[in-house]
């Protein structure tokens, strides 16, 4: 009895001070919470105070930036994890010295270093004290996204949520609307993924690009272009972080905690989460890249923008499928030629009409010039009117004759072609004055 209690007595300081560190830990994190929540409620009061006033637009880019930053950074960070893990996955080695308990292991060298990984099949034997978590990239990168959403798109809904020639609703109807899908959304997939379709991997795969299709058609019925190529990628990324958050990292807690224990383990949440995890993986290039053409009229000015969505979605997904093959030395001829081909049709598909209406008359800069002044000059100033854009939109103004001219190229693709400015058509500009500014432009441009 004299040899056990000083091992119990240190078994319970041992477990003491294991708690102690967790409870410290939480501490910490409420307390991180809180300051953001801080942070977020100053910027809140701020942006009502200054609502209105000409530090509403300074107020707004400058969150812009700065959230657009934060979200550019963890993205990074949670798809290069992303990337990571599914490649280690697909590159194990699963055959050769492996010991029992592994599922594979990796020797790897990077940056003058080489490292050995073992993955387990279920669980090592000792749960070890410093064990990493993969969650707060996506945490922190949905929570910025949300904000960067609230900042660009919900703050001025009725100048970039809505087009009142798409569908005619109110801001908050259109914000309703957004935040609605994207809960609809998560809804649908996680039924399928619980369903007996998720071991009909062909099928699974076939509904899911459905459903998606169907988010991109109605996105399109709703918003205005760009708002709608930016819903669906944010609802792809809702998709892929509510996986981190009610599959993944719960699987992982449940797996731990089971470990710890001594309790048996259930292989099956580790497989759930795996399958959670490439799921993810191969939405991460279509969200990039919708996020990417969302700054391209090419993409969201086409008439038929759900297609562009489609297309987009589905080329850039066989690339990531390629490239995982790739990691499993399972190589495959068509998957990325075919791939490839589905994104260039895309722009294929959206290209301008060849033969455009001839123009029946010669055009003077006059009547281009009072176009402008009528319908964009509210914005693209030196000095802006529009109730929205305080500042010049991207540094566009066409206060002189050489800035109109300078810019004929811009105002042809924008203008002409896409039709994406004016943002929403707001200042109502109609096809006959757009014909009138494409025939100047063919024409040669001249101020004469």
């Amino acid at each position: 009895m004299s040899y056990k209690l000083p091992a119990i007595i240190g078994l319970q300081s041992k477990d003491e001070s294991e708690s102690d560190k967790e409870n410290l830990q939480a501490s910490q994190n409420y307390v991180y919470a809180g300051i953001m929540l801080v942070i977020l409620s100053i910027i809140a009061n701020t942006y009502f105070a200054v609502k209105g006033s000409p530090w509403e637009a300074h107020l707004l880019e400058w969150l812009n930036i700065v959230i657009r930053v934060m979200h550019i950074t963890f993205g990074i960070a949670w798809i290069g994890a992303s990337f990571y893990f599914v490649f280690l996955e697909n590159a194990l080695n699963r055959t050769e010295n492996i010991r029992e308990e592994l599922a594979g292991n990796l020797w790897a060298v990077h940056g003058g270093g080489f490292y050995y990984l073992e993955k387990y099949k279920v669980a090592p034997k000792t749960i070890p004290k410093h064990l990493h978590w993969f969650k707060y990239e996506a945490y922190f990168t949905w929570l910025s996204g949300f904000c960067l959403l609230f900042v660009v798109y919900y703050f001025n809904a009725s100048a970039f949520l809505i087009d009142k020639t798409v569908l005619d609703i109110t801001g908050t109807q259109g914000i309703l609307i957004g935040v609605g899908s994207f809960i609809l959304g998560w809804m649908i997939y996680d039924l399928m993924c619980k369903s007996p379709l998720i071991k009909k991997q062909v099928w699974f795969v076939l509904l899911g690009f459905a459903l998606l299709v169907g988010f991109a058609y109605f996105y399109n019925q709703v918003f205005s272009a760009r708002a709608a190529y930016i819903h669906f990628g944010a609802m792809i990324g809702g998709l892929m972080v509510a996986n981190v958050f009610f599959v993944i990292i719960p699987a992982q807690k449940a797996m731990v905690k089971a470990a710890k224990e001594g309790l048996p383990l259930d292989p099956q949440l580790g497989k759930n989460a795996l399958s959670r995890s490439i799921h993810n993986n191969y939405f991460t290039l279509p969200v990039l890249f919708v996020m990417v053409s969302n700054h391209f009229p090419s993409t969201f000015g086409y008439k038929y923008q759900w297609l562009i969505l489609a297309l987009i979605t589905l080329g850039a997904a066989g690339v990531k499928h390629y490239l995982n093959l790739r990691e499993k030395n399972e190589k495959s001829v068509w998957v990325m030629p075919i791939s490839a081909l589905i994104l260039l049709s895309a722009s294929f598909i959206s290209a301008p009409a060849k033969n455009p209406e001839e123009c029946k008359s010669e055009i003077s800069f006059i009547e281009v010039n009072n176009i402008i002044q009528k319908r964009c000059i509210s914005c693209h100033s030196a000095q802006p009117t529009d109730e929205i854009n305080k500042v010049a939109p991207n540094g566009v103004k066409y206060d002189t004759p050489d800035q109109i001219v300078v810019k004929k190229n811009l105002i042809l693709q924008r203008v002409v072609i896409t039709k994406t400015m004016p943002q929403n058509n707001i200042t109502g500009m109609t096809p006959e004055e757009r014909d009138v500014i494409r025939c100047w432009i063919e024409q040669g441009a001249s101020l004469n």
